[in-house]
């Protein structure tokens, strides 16, 4: 049975069970402490937790799950794999136990004919926690499982929790295949051997989880308001089972790449050995990234980007330790879209998009791979001279953090260099690195308030938001918060969060900025300053006030005033977004998709993709179709209607936001511009004025930025260059057309007369040269001339200076270390001859001794090494560094 059909016959099942159907939320978590969608159940905890009222009793998914917490894992085991796809049922206070248990064996045990799975009862054992009767009684009662494959485990194995305060928790019961005797160890679940795949898991979700104890437990705040159902099925586990294949690996939607990756390599597939392990990870990999893209996902640095840069680099290195060092993405992408595309069509539709950013990256990572092994050599060539037979830890970590190589690639790369790697190093600066990185989440988690506070104002109902038209309405506070609790009241001088049954005022959503304005109440002679509008929860809004005058008290009837050239300025740069996004796609084509956007009063920037510089001649042509269509005085129509139907008039969403069954279409110039959006627009393009293209940046390998004035803002930054421009006609006696040309004059002179300067002042350092050779001592055997050169032109002069005077040393044992202060810098150079060397100085390391003293870094060859630091006071101390380095020979 394909895994396509699993999905099928799954939410067919619940559907008859009068579950409401829910599409897959994206791969990139809502949640700001979450990278990923990392189970099922991930978009239904406001609704379990009764933070936000469920639309319906029970539902049913099949969700797209993305988890790295073992990546390391991935290839060696049946059932890790980085994306997968989990089913889950879910009741919202509806049903529970008896009901879950029964839907859940119904399913799995219905022949297939007739829609079900058709597992033998035969092949199941259960697990439940240990004190719940309760599940055990309803096992024996509604299943043909006996007693003795019922086991009961402890609370690390059968009690669930959503992984933080605030969360839900609860027991619950897992349903385990096993593979039989041929796959390990009798005894069922309770062994924890592969043997028995776990493949559905039945969380009763009863209470509130608090604080961990920090002994692997947490304790429990209270029953939920509702008792909940949530429950997984993992599709791959199911399939491999029902295939009949031995792991997840060799499943339909993932084979193929695997197989074709053999192709590619050489490698048979099958033989139990690490060429397996890598031909998996390849597999899983590919597909992973192939998902996370399609949802929005770029490569970067940090965060989800990072992950998904190191998913796509794990491919590159373990093609590499296949044998395979050229591009492999375009061999490997188009088979797992095709393996995809079946269960989801989105793979297929966006795959020239996802295959542009997958192909730049492996191409940006192997030329990354160039510069690392350069980096490498270098390193290598030193440690040997060293008589060391390990690579530096510190070099091993920096091709990992700056080059991203694997330490295992490192770690092959010195073994063929005959070279051990200094693991106890890198491992200490890798847990550094952690730590940093765990205490910057903490803070991050820290900085968020219990969002548990809003849940009793959620329950109240949605806010409304009457902003569209009207910049003020008449309103009643539902609730206060200071400090991240529930006031019943605020006085003048305190900063509070004010929650309200409506408002005028926008809250910061879609890339747009928050309202600024004011509340105020003739009740309490209050007035309050607007500093945040946000939406902490969905449905929710929170008006972040100082409380300027008088008092605020839950259920006051309150005014929201919007500051209205702040929003007719924001509504303005809002509606220029969407006139570059329509300009770029007739610019560049519509692989020139918005990922991203910010806009305020006055100004706006638009992430899109793409991985070129744009032209000076198509930023001109961009900022010019831009401001024709203002010209052209287009209306802008707002409809609400169906995700559906806006989707049929090709409407364009933006990759990773959620949207509902109903949405709001912003259209501008009719089809050249539909977009999904809820921010607030001007009437008509006229209105926005002036867009003035003020920068495009790159923001990653296929990602690029522009930014832009608006209406007023780029007005006067026309103004401010125009005033500019008449100094200049001024200083320069001029015309304004011949200004340029007479600048370019000007600064050709000046390079002239620099590079003159910088001849001059060469020519006097050499004329110095006899009197520095007079200054040589004697150390060592050695003629050592070591001296502060003082203000140089560069570093170059350094370098060229101190290899002449290595020169005219002649052959006898000769060391030469000059440090010149170049742009308020120092930079050191240390060359040696033969005579030295075979004494044993070695100017690397004498670069290296000598440069932290300066503040830096540096090293080389044995013959000759540069470096450089921050502080030139300190070229006493980095040339007697050099000096007692030679005496120590």
């Amino acid at each position: 049975m394909l895994t396509a059909e699993i999905k099928r016959r799954f939410l067919k099942f619940f559907e008859d069970q009068q579950h409401t159907v829910v599409p897959s939320a994206s791969l990139v978590s809502e949640d700001p402490t979450v990278m990923f969608t990392i189970a099922g159940m991930v978009p239904f905890i406001p609704y379990m937790t009764g933070m936000v009222p469920a639309p319906y009793p029970r539902a049913t998914s099949v969700q797209k799950c993305i988890r790295t917490n073992d990546i390391e894992e991935v290839g060696k085991t049946p059932r890790h794999g980085t994306f997968f796809q989990m089913g889950g049922n879910f009741s919202f206070g509806d049903y529970f136990k008896k009901e879950a248990i029964g839907f859940a064996y119904t399913f799995l045990t219905t022949p297939q004919d007739q829609g079900g799975l058709g597992f033998n009862p035969d092949d199941l054992w259960v697990t439940v926690y240990k004190d719940d009767d309760e599940a055990f009684n309803y096992w024996l009662e509604l299943s043909d499982i006996p007693a003795e494959r019922i086991q009961r485990l402890g609370a690390d194995t059968n009690y669930w929790s959503a992984g933080k305060p605030g969360g839900p928790a609860g027991p619950d019961s897992e349903i385990f295949f096993d593979r039989g005797p041929a796959y390990g160890i009798d005894g069922g679940p309770a062994t924890d051997d592969d043997r028995y795949v776990e493949i559905w898991n039945l969380v009763f979700m009863q209470y509130e989880r608090g604080a961990d104890n920090g002994d692997g437990t947490f304790e429990l705040l209270g029953e939920l308001p509702q008792k909940n159902i949530d429950t997984g099925i993992g599709l791959e586990r199911i399939a491999f089972l029902l295939q009949g294949v031995d792991n997840m690996y060799e499943t339909d939607q993932v084979r193929p790449v695997l197989d074709r990756a053999a192709e590619l390599s050489g490698r048979v597939y099958g033989n139990g050995g690490e060429d397996d392990v890598r031909l998996r990870v390849v597999a899983d990999h590919v597909r992973s990234a192939l998902m996370l893209i399609t949802d929005g996902v770029q490569p970067g640095n940090e965060g989800r980007g990072y992950i998904l840069r190191r998913l796509l680099r794990r491919v590159i290195r373990n093609m590499r330790l296949l044998g395979v060092e050229t591009a492999t993405f375009p061999e490997l992408f188009p088979v797992s879209m095709a393996a995809m595309k079946d269960a989801y069509p989105e793979v297929e539709r966006d795959f020239d998009r996802i295959s542009r950013i997958a192909y730049a990256e492996e191409q940006t990572f192997l030329r990354t791979l160039a510069q690392g092994n350069a980096i490498f050599a270098e390193a290598a060539d030193a440690a040997k001279s060293g008589g060391l037979n390990a690579l530096d830890g510190a070099v091993a970590f920096k091709l990992h953090d700056t080059f991203g190589f694997p330490i295992d690639l490192t770690m092959e790369m010195a073994a063929e260099a005959g070279l051990n790697v200094n693991r106890d190093k890198f491992d200490s600066l890798m847990r550094e690195q952690v730590e940093r990185a765990k205490a910057d989440a903490r803070a991050r988690r820290g900085a968020l308030a219990d969002l548990s506070v809003y849940s009793a104002f959620r329950a109240m109902g949605e806010t409304a938001f009457v902003g569209y038209t009207e910049l003020e309405a008449q309103s009643r506070v539902i609730g206060i918060i200071a400090n991240g609790e529930s006031v019943t009241s605020a006085s003048a001088g305190e900063t509070v969060e004010i929650i309200l049954n409506e408002t005028s005022l926008y809250a910061e959503s879609g890339g747009q900025d928050a309202d600024h304005g004011s509340l105020r109440s003739a009740v309490g002679g209050f007035e309050g300053r607007v500093l945040d509008v946000q939406k902490p929860v969905q449905g929710l809004v929170a008006h972040t006030v100082e409380v300027v005058a008088g008092t605020i008290a839950v259920d006051d009837e309150v005014e929201t005033v919007v500051d209205a050239v702040y929003r007719r300025q924001a509504s303005e740069a809002h509606s220029a977004t969407h006139l570059i996004h329509a300009a770029l796609r007739d610019t560049l084509g519509p692989d020139a998709h918005q990922t991203g956007s910010y806009n305020k009063a006055g100004y706006m920037r638009l992430d899109f993709g793409w991985s070129e510089p744009l032209s000076a001649e198509t930023r001109s042509e961009l900022e010019e179709i831009t401001n024709r269509a203002v010209r052209q005085d287009y209306e802008v129509i707002t409809r609400e209607m169906s995700l559906d139907d806006a989707k049929a008039l090709g409407a364009r969403a933006l990759f990773g936001e959620k949207y509902g069954s109903v949405v709001r279409m912003v259209e501008i110039g009719g089809p050249w511009s539909r977009e999904l959006c809820g921010g607030t627009h001007v009437a008509n393009t006229s209105q926005i004025g002036l867009v003035n293209l003020i920068g495009e940046s790159s923001v990653g390998a296929t990602n690029r930025r522009v930014e832009a004035f608006v209406g007023r803002d780029a007005f006067s930054d026309f103004a401010a260059e125009r005033a500019l421009v008449r100094e200049l006609t001024s200083g320069l006696r001029v015309p304004r057309d011949q200004v340029a040309d007479r600048v370019a004059s000007l600064v050709n002179e000046l390079k002239q007369a620099n590079k003159r300067i910088a001849e001059l002042e060469s020519a006097k350092l050499r004329d110095k040269l006899p009197e520095l050779l007079d200054q040589a001592e004697q150390i060592g055997g050695m003629r050592v001339v070591a001296t502060f050169l003082g203000t140089v032109a560069g570093a170059d002069d350094v370098r060229s200076l101190a290899l002449e005077a290595r020169e005219r040393l002649g052959s006898d044992a000769a060391v030469v270390a000059f440090i010149g202060e170049a742009n308020g810098k120092p930079s050191i150079v240390v060359a040696t001859n033969q005579a030295a060397r075979d004494l044993g100085a070695n100017a690397g390391a004498m670069v290296k001794v000598a440069s932290k003293q300066l503040g830096g870094g540096g090293g080389g060859k044995p013959d000759v090494a540069q470096g450089g630091g921050q502080d030139a006071t300190q070229h006493a101390a980095a040339l007697t560094e050099v000096r007692d380095l030679l005496r120590s020979l």
